[in-house]
């Protein structure tokens, strides 16, 4: 089977598409066919060893953690799912991003008939984590919620479920994305100068009463001015913030189970979650895929279809 690898740290040169053996699944494993992976800043920083310190890389490395597919083999003790079944799922393990992976039972949910591969295959790292964020800060009707980061591949997982909350969310983002998030029901504010008085504008009276630092470099300090307790302030980037002020820091591991999957899965087939596909590629273009993905300007999920 071909899988993406790499053995050393750098740049996406180091990722090749190889031929490797198959796995076989043991006592509640199950091996996926996979049909769609998605491809995440992270897997970047891994593989450039600039977050070695805390995920350090054993080489020859995997990539992935996003996966859907049709259940191929299962081992001993799976009655979860069967031979055949169309599934979305996550691996620890970093193996996603290949033709077929091994997955713990637990972490497989049913792939609904109405959402499409390259969706499912996009729902794991990012959806998760928005899924986090929006819990840690615990919006509520007749407040105002702020999301740094908005238009980002966490971004528009937070937004929109922040949105379904009944919160007012204003969206900081670049102007590209401001129709797109307003579409979506956030009130977009642009990044810069005075952006604190905009975000006071935004509200319209509504206390601000929340924030989620996407982005880092300053934000949390931002939440502060604007006067949010540090209870309701959670960042995914900036780990300095959060041992300095004693904010949060709650992030995809925080919600990664195959119970907020299917949660995210059902809200995109009832049309309540929309998640934006900017590209394709296929497995062995996993360098342009990346090359693409760490240029930014993301507008949607960037995913691999093995």
């Amino acid at each position: 089977m071909k899988a993406v690898q790499f053995d050393e740290y750098g740049d996406v040169e180091v990722l090749e598409v190889r031929e490797v053996a198959r796995p076989e699944p043991e006592a509640d494993q199950v091996l996926v066919s996979v049909r769609a992976a998605s491809i995440n800043p992270s897997e970047g920083a891994i593989r450039t060893g600039r977050v070695r310190e805390i995920f350090p890389a054993t080489f020859p490395s995997g990539q992935g953690s996003d996966l859907a597919g049709v259940v191929e083999e299962v081992g001993s003790g799976v009655t979860s799912v069967a031979v055949g079944d169309e599934v979305i799922g996550f691996t620890n393990n970093r193996a996603s991003q290949a033709e077929y992976v091994l997955v713990e039972s637990v972490n497989l949910t049913p792939k609904p008939a109405g959402v499409p591969w390259e969706v499912a295959g996009a729902l794991f790292v990012s959806g998760v984590t928005g899924f986090a964020t929006v819990r840690a800060v615990a919006p509520t009707a007749s407040v105002a919620l702020v999301i740094a980061g908005a238009g980002g591949g966490v971004g528009i997982f937070s937004v929109q479920l922040a949105v379904r909350t009944g919160a007012l969310v204003i969206a900081l983002a670049s102007e590209r994305h401001h129709n797109w998030l307003r579409e979506r029901g956030a009130v977009p504010v642009a990044y810069g100068d005075g952006v604190a008085g905009r975000i006071t504008a935004a509200a319209e009276g509504l206390p601000v009463d929340a924030f989620i630092d996407l982005v880092g470099g300053g934000y949390v300090e931002l939440a502060l001015e604007l006067g949010i307790d540090k209870d309701r302030i959670d960042t995914i980037v900036d780990f300095p913030a959060i041992a300095k002020y004693g904010v949060k820091g709650e992030g995809g591991a925080a919600a990664a189970s195959a119970t907020t999957l299917a949660e995210l899965a059902e809200a995109v087939e009832v049309g309540d979650l929309v998640v934006p596909i900017q590209r394709t590629f296929p497995l062995e273009d996993v360098r342009a895929a990346f090359t693409e993905l760490e240029a930014g300007h993301m507008a949607g999920k960037i995913v691999l279809i093995p």
